[in-house]
């Protein structure tokens, strides 16, 4: 379950009764579009239903009865979400636009290069000064996989940029390779591997652009700067050496 802050309300009216059901925003949108597909017990404030969720006051059982053909809250609480409106606090829209604009933020600063400077990955301090200069309102109703394309057509006009991936190969010598490799495996796509005679390991990883820098950190941090690396230009030509 989640805590009482974090929720909102989801109200339905039918039949002269009202059912309050105190839920997470996000997983909220899901279940409005069908597209909910994880354990709605952790995602609700409390197992049951209200009349008046403010209060603590709970329909009667045979309102329950005549609306939803059931008692359960469990079968209730998706049934006043789909049917019903979401209610936000202004203090709770607030948190939750400033929420998904740090999101959207990460996801463009992860995947994001600028193509006039070869690729190279942007801060988080420029995407979200360029995303206050475009004048880009982040909605807190929406999922951020969907306000993506719309954040980037109304960066492109102020800063050079584009979604890339780059693929990268790393080789890491024996005395490190156990740690670090597994560590290298966690940015992205594992295109091949190779274990050497002399223990060392070689990599190639293809992962979202922007998250070059710390994957040079990474490598160097568990290697002690002894790792080499290599950008594969041509994922054609993918080789181990």
């Amino acid at each position: 379950m989640i805590s009482l802050d974090e929720a909102v309300t989801a109200r339905l009216e039918s039949h002269g009764a009202r059912f309050e059901v105190l839920v997470d925003p996000d997983a909220a949108l899901a279940i409005k579009r069908d597209e909910f597909d994880g354990d709605l017990e952790e995602v609700i404030a409390a197992e049951d239903v209200f009349e008046d969720a403010s209060r603590g006051d709970r329909p009667a059982e045979e309102d329950l009865e005549k609306v939803f053909e059931t008692t359960d809250p469990l079968e209730i609480i998706p049934e006043v979400i789909k049917q019903g409106e979401i209610q936000i606090t202004a203090d709770q829209r607030r948190e939750m636009q400033e929420q998904k604009r740090r999101q959207l933020i990460d996801t463009i600063t992860r995947n994001a290069v600028n193509p006039q400077m070869d690729n190279a990955p942007h801060p988080p301090e420029r995407i979200e000064n360029a995303l206050e200069e475009a004048g880009f309102t982040v909605d807190p109703m929406e999922p951020v996989q969907q306000q993506v394309d719309d954040a980037l057509d109304a960066l492109r006009p102020v800063i050079p940029i584009r979604f890339e991936e780059v693929t990268i190969a790393a080789q890491i010598p024996a005395e490190y390779a156990g740690s670090a490799q597994a560590q290298v495996r966690q940015f992205g796509d594992l295109e091949r591997e190779e274990w050497q005679p002399d223990g060392s390991w070689i990599g190639v990883i293809t992962f979202p652009a922007g998250l070059q820098n710390e994957f040079y950190n990474v490598v160097n941090e568990h290697s002690s700067g002894k790792a080499e690396t290599e950008i594969i230009k041509d994922k054609d030509d993918l080789k181990t050496r």
